[in-house]
């Protein structure tokens, strides 16, 4: 099988079933679990039987819905462990953009400069200014 970039389109859907069967750094945990409630069963675990398979072909009907029951408690309690991961991946992300930025006051009288923001459709080559200025500051906020 040739592989080229002209069948994309034919192997979205795979990439797109990995993105939604994989670890999310931001959520530890699978995106698929948390929206339809239950462990991702494979294709390939469904024609070579996985242990958890056939632990739930040969059940009976009762013990089977214990396990549903069971795996829907732990859903809620997933979901708990996601909110509080998210919280501190949040923490943290904060706290690494907040080493980076530098805070800058401004009095009357300083000179500043003006970063010149591209709008598309505009010249944007690289000859053009960067910056305009400067411009003087004539009366500054408190925060």
């Amino acid at each position: 099988m040739v592989v080229t970039y002209k069948d994309w389109h034919e192997w979205l859907s795979c990439a797109l079933y990995a993105y939604q069967i994989t670890v999310r750094t931001l959520i530890g945990a699978i995106p698929y679990s948390l929206v339809y409630r239950m462990e991702v069963v494979m294709s390939l675990e469904v024609e070579i039987p996985s242990l958890k398979v056939l632990m739930e072909s040969k059940l009976e009907e009762a013990k089977w819905a214990k396990i549903q029951y069971e795996q829907l408690n732990m859903i809620s309690e997933n979901r708990l462990a996601v909110i509080c991961h998210h919280q501190i991946y949040q923490r943290r992300m904060a706290k690494m953009y907040d080493k980076k930025v530098q805070l800058r006051e401004f009095k009357e009288g300083d000179l500043m400069l003006r970063k010149n923001i591209p709008l598309t459709g505009k010249d944007c080559s690289k000859w053009v200014p960067n910056y305009e200025g400067p411009y003087l500051v004539k009366m500054a906020f408190l925060r």
